[in-house]
C-alpha cells in the first residue's frame, strides 16, 4: 500500500509565503507600481501562459530553457508559462499597443515560473516589478530607465543602491561569436583561459577585463583600448549614459564590467545590474533589446531578493472587537488605521482572547486599551 501524500511538501524551489509576509510583499508592489505611475509609466497585466511560438521565439529564445511547457486542450497548441515577463509586455507594446504615440512606457508586476533554479536565486516561482521604455533609442532613455529603477529601491528605504554597467554586445563586436569556452573565460574573468581561447583578440578582452571597476576608472580604461569603430560608438554611448545618470541621480554608486553577460542573453546594447548594500544578491536587472524590431530598453526587479533586503513588516496596530461592538466604532478604528478583529461569540476572558488572536489592543468600555 502506498504511503499517503505529504499535503505539505511543495516541489522544490516552490513555497508559501504567510502572514503578515503576503501583505507586506503586496503593500511593497503596490509602492513600486504607484512609483512607476508617478513616472508616466502605465500598468499592463500580461497572461500567466501564452502559446509557445509567441513566447518563446525571436528575444524570447533565450528564456526557452528556463520555461515550462504544457498541452492546452482546448487548441492542441503547446503553451509555456512565463520565466520572464520583458518580452511579454514588449509583445504588449508592438501588438496591442502598435498605434500608441511612441515612446511608450509601460510597467507591470507578476508572479513567473523556471524550470529550475540558480545557485543565486534557488526560488523557481518569484515575483517581478519594472518598467518597459519601448520606441527611444537613445542614451536619455538608458539613463532614465536605469535611474527609476535605482530611485525605486531607495524609495523604499535601500541604503546604498548601486548600478553595474555591462555591454553584452561588446564583446561579439570584437570577436564574432565568442565560442563556450571563451564565454565562461570572459564571465569568470579568468585571463589564462582568454589568452588561451581568444587568439588575436587576447589582448583587447584582457584589457577589456582589466577595465571593470568604478565609472570613472573603466571610462579612463576603455578610452584607451584600440577598439573597432562598432565598438567605439557601444563606448561612447556608455560614456554618455553614465553622465546622464549622474544628472538624475548624483549620489548613485556607478561601476562597468565590459565583458559581463550572464542572464542577459536578448540585450543588444547597455545592461545592467542593481545591488544594494543590505543584500548579497541582484536586486533587479535590465539593459536594451529589440521588440519586435522597435527599440526597447526596461528593468525588472526581483522581489525575493528586494523582500529580503527590506526589514520586514512593521509589526500591525492589531484590536480585538469584542461581539456586540457597535459596528460604527470598529469601522472609525480602521479608519485610523487599526486592524480590527471581530470577536465571533461571547467568551470569559476578552483579553486573553484578544492576546490568544494575536492583538495588542481591545476593545473595552468604548474605548481602545492595551491587553497587558
Amino acid at each position: 500500500m502506498s504511503e499517503p501524500a505529504n499535503r505539505d511538501l511543495l516541489p522544490a524551489g516552490l513555497r508559501d509565503i504567510l502572514p503578515p509576509f503576503a501583505e507586506y510583499e503586496a503593500k511593497v508592489v503596490g509602492r513600486l507600481a504607484k512609483y512607476f505611475t508617478a513616472h508616466g509609466y502605465e500598468r499592463v497585466k500580461p497572461p500567466l501562459i501564452e502559446f509557445e511560438e509567441s513566447l518563446l521565439t525571436d528575444g524570447g529564445a533565450a528564456m526557452a530553457p528556463h520555461s515550462f511547457r504544457l498541452m492546452d486542450p482546448v487548441s492542441q497548441r503547446m503553451l509555456a508559462i512565463r520565466a520572464d515577463m520583458t518580452l511579454q509586455v514588449a509583445r504588449i507594446a508592438t501588438a496591442r499597443l502598435a498605434n500608441a504615440p511612441r515612446p511608450l512606457r509601460l510597467s507591470y508586476a507578476g508572479q513567473v515560473l523556471r524550470v529550475r533554479g540558480s545557485q543565486l536565486r534557488p526560488e523557481r516561482q518569484f515575483g517581478q516589478a519594472g518598467i518597459e521604455l519601448i520606441g527611444a533609442d537613445n542614451a536619455a532613455a538608458d539613463a532614465e530607465v536605469i535611474a527609476l529603477a535605482a530611485g525605486a529601491l531607495a524609495a523604499q528605504g535601500m541604503t546604498g543602491v548601486s548600478v553595474d554597467l555591462s555591454l553584452p554586445a561588446l564583446v561579439p563586436l570584437i570577436v564574432g561569436r565568442p565560442d563556450e569556452a571563451l564565454r565562461a573565460a570572459l564571465d569568470h574573468k579568468d585571463v589564462a583561459a582568454v589568452r588561451q581561447n581568444a587568439g588575436a583578440s587576447a589582448d583587447i578582452l584582457t584589457a577589456l577585463i582589466d577595465a571593470a571597476g568604478p565609472a570613472d576608472r573603466a571610462l579612463e580604461r576603455l578610452g584607451k583600448i584600440a577598439l573597432p569603430k562598432d565598438a567605439i560608438a557601444q563606448r561612447t554611448h556608455l560614456a554618455e549614459v553614465i553622465r546622464l545618470v549622474r544628472d538624475l541621480m548624483p549620489h548613485l554608486a556607478l561601476t562597468v564590467d565590459p565583458v559581463e553577460n550572464r542572464g542577459f542573453e536578448y540585450h543588444t546594447g547597455i545592461a545592467f545590474t542593481l545591488f544594494a548594500k543590505q543584500s548579497s544578491g541582484e536586486l533587479g536587472r535590465g539593459g536594451r533589446y529589440f521588440a519586435d524590431g522597435e527599440p526597447a530598453t526596461g528593468a525588472t526587479l526581483f522581489m525575493d531578493t528586494v523582500l529580503d533586503a527590506m526589514p520586514g513588516p512593521p509589526p500591525a496596530r492589531r484590536v480585538y472587537v469584542p461581539l456586540g461592538t457597535a459596528p460604527a466604532l470598529a469601522q472609525k478604528l480602521r479608519d485610523e488605521g487599526w486592524v480590527t478583529v471581530a470577536g465571533l461569540a461571547q467568551v470569559k476572558d476578552s483579553r486573553a482572547e484578544a492576546k490568544r488572536l494575536g492583538c495588542q489592543s481591545i476593545v473595552s468600555g468604548g474605548a481602545v486599551a492595551p491587553v497587558e
